[in-house]
């Protein structure tokens, strides 16, 4: 017989009723079934595992993407008196520890973590070893490679859902096109009736588009601002609002500029300043003391501010995915709020050049299957990323959509992730540690420390000596002495007889030699690679008809996402007779009257020193551009003239210009 949630709906949330779309989530996962819930932004998903997970008799582990999401969704639970908790990098020792201890008595019901942490050996084995009702997937869209924000990591949450034995699952997202939706169901094998979509128009959002010349666009927004400042003061409410730029020297400038012109406070957000400044700067803004923010999209996930009455794009969005998350934080108490696009087309550059630089080059991807192929041990293969990204110039992120797409083709298998260096602390003498434990145990521990690497307060844990002493080698795929060891050490730290650190995460594959050594499948995958670009440019001019057409904003908006509205909004700018034609940019190029050798000579000298070899063309072209890529980190090329010099021209030009004039 299905649980009931009528009583716990009302007691521990305060609610006497569900929006739409709750109940059919809730009671689908209560009858014991995977689901997924497509919901718009600010429309309860969340309540959706929160109810059930009380009624569910083990531990509802949920994967988010953003740290200030879960800190949030945790403070809320417990202001209900709900025991949930997170896992994060901000945690002491003591304070993981408890939260552990927590989940492990069955006293927390739920647990946050990004899915990054499941990666991580020492919390696999922690996780591994308590029942699990329920795994939900927050921003479950990132596990299709054809949506909007894909994070390579998500494709293996239905691996971890079999290793963990977790009998069903719960998908979140406010942003997800039909064929996103099939990739999610496919992924976790959710049936059709178990999808459940809302609908995605907000009736309260007035989209307004106004393309706007940049150099209209600070004064604009400071009247929008003094009207919305005005208005509040006649309500006597509070506001606030958000002004999306696509740069961080943008935001930096559109703030500065917009102070004196506004009578409260505005500053900029990017991920550009320090971890602590942006924690200030977000609190500041949830608090009221910072009513509006200039940011870049490192700011808005986890934002969960109820009056939020304008959000202004002043540069475009990605996307119509990303816009309509970004609108999503508007107006979440239901009240009328206003989103206004002032940007225009001259935006489109910086948008397409940014997905033009993101591709790997033929010759990174040919050099990481080099890699794999030499570094293969038997047919393992393992890597540290960074030093990998940095040795082909592949970013971290197309470089994890590499190994996942050869993962799909076969050539690599994931087994698992370590830390390549566990190092120990001892609270006490050796002595003192060892008489905790006796017989063969009190050997084990003994044979840990002798065959670490002492330092003068730190041990280094090696796990090819401890196997040699003990006179055994672990079998392939599972290392039982390592995960003894490494046991053994968890639970000293646990009584506290010990620290315990660990660093440079290592991805372990099974390598099929055969497949790897398969004519063509560099250029294969490079393929692929221009096939998604070709989908980004292409998903950015859909975005940009979205606004150019003289129909309905909002009702175009719905269709994409797969909702037929019966009518017109009657609110947006085209209803209101407002509609605005966009004026196609035409680029004044100024290359004919630059130098193409002498602007990347700089560049030429660093990488030939620096890698003993020379720039590509593809390279050159994203230093001009101002793209950054691994070896531009590694040369500091921000510091070098010419960086981002062309960064308003098309990247395809910059390319051409630059294979004629050094030819």
């Amino acid at each position: 017989m299905p649980l009931s949630w009528q009583q716990p709906l009302q007691q521990c949330f305060g609610f006497d009723s569900l929006r739409p779309g709750q109940q059919a989530v809730i009671e689908t996962l209560l009858a014991g079934r995977s689901a997924a819930a497509i919901f718009p932004t600010g429309s309860g998903k969340s309540l959706c595992y929160q109810l059930p997970a009380l009624l569910l008799p083990h531990l509802t582990l949920v994967i988010s993407p953003l740290l200030a999401l879960m800190q949030d969704q945790v403070q809320y639970l417990q202001s209900r008196g709900i025991a949930a908790a997170t896992i994060d990098s901000t945690q002491s020792r003591d304070e993981a520890q408890a939260v552990m201890n927590g989940v492990r008595s069955g006293t927390t019901k739920i647990l946050m973590v990004s899915v990054e942490r499941l990666k991580n050996e020492r919390f696999r084995q922690f996780i591994g070893q308590v029942p699990i009702s329920l795994l939900v997937v927050d921003e479950a869209h990132c596990i299709s490679e054809w949506g909007h924000n894909f994070r390579p990591d998500y494709l293996k949450l239905p691996d971890y859902c079999r290793e963990f034995a977790v009998p069903q699952v719960l998908l979140l997202t406010a942003t997800a096109t039909q064929a996103v939706i099939d990739d999610m169901q496919t992924h976790f094998a959710i049936a059709v009736n178990d999808v459940v979509t809302t609908g995605f128009h907000r009736p309260n959002l007035r989209l307004l588009v106004q393309p706007t010349a940049v150099s209209d666009r600070v004064d604009q927004c400071a009247t929008w601002l003094q009207h919305l400042a005005r208005k509040s003061a006649q309500k006597q409410q509070d506001f606030a609002a958000i002004i999306y730029v696509t740069l961080q020297h943008t935001a930096e400038e559109v703030a500065r500029q917009l102070a004196p012109q506004l009578p409260f406070a505005v500053v900029a957000y990017h991920a550009g300043l320090g971890h602590e400044q942006r924690e200030a700067i977000q609190q500041q803004f949830m608090s009221g003391a910072m009513p509006v923010i200039v940011a870049t999209i490192a700011f808005g996930m986890g934002v969960d501010k109820s009056n939020i009455r304008q959000v202004m794009h002043y540069d475009l969005p990605k996307s119509i995915e990303n816009y309509s998350q970004e609108i999503g934080r508007a107006g979440r108490d239901g009240h009328a709020s206003d989103c206004i696009m002032l940007a225009d087309e001259s935006g489109l550059t910086v948008l397409e050049n940014f997905v033009y630089g993101d591709g790997p080059e033929l010759h990174s991807i040919q050099q990481v299957i080099q890699s794999i192929s030499e570094q293969q041990q038997g047919s393992q293969w393992e890597v540290l990323m960074t030093p990998l990204s940095n040795t082909t110039n592949i970013r971290l992120l197309p470089l994890k959509t590499l190994l996942v797409n050869l993962e799909m083709r076969g050539v690599l298998t994931s087994q698992y992730s370590y830390f390549a260096e566990y190092r120990y602390k001892l609270e006490q003498s050796e002595t003192e540690l060892l008489n905790h434990f006796n017989g063969e145990r009190q050997q084990f521990l003994q044979t840990l420390l002798n065959t670490s690497s002492k330092g003068r307060s730190w041990y280094t844990f090696n796990s090819d000596a401890l196997e040699q002493a003990l006179g055994k080698q672990a079998s392939a795929g599972d290392r039982p002495t390592r995960v003894r060891a490494l046991n053994a050490l968890e639970f000293c730290q646990e009584r506290g007889w010990i620290q315990l650190e660990s660093k440079q995460m290592t991805d372990v594959y099974r390598v099929d030699g055969q497949k790897l050594a398969e004519p063509g499948l560099a250029e294969s995958l490079y393929a692929h690679f221009l096939q998604k670009q070709t989908n980004e440019i292409h998903r950015i001019h859909t975005m940009l008809d979205l606004f150019r057409q003289p129909d309905c904003v909002s009702r175009r908006l719905a269709a994409y996402f797969g909702e037929q509205m019966p009518q017109d909004c009657g609110i947006c700018s085209v209803c209101r007779g407002q509609f605005k034609a966009w004026a196609y940019t035409q680029h004044s190029h100024s290359l004919a009257t630059l130098n193409a050798a002498r602007l990347v000579a700089p560049l030429q000298q660093n990488i030939q020193q620096q890698f003993g070899q020379p720039a590509s063309l593809e390279l050159l072209t994203r230093f001009l551009c101002g793209i950054q890529v691994p070896w531009l980190s590694k040369v500091r090329a921000r510091q070098l003239p010419g960086f981002g010099q062309l960064e308003n021209i098309p990247y395809a030009d910059v390319r051409h210009w630059l294979a004629s004039g050094l030819t």
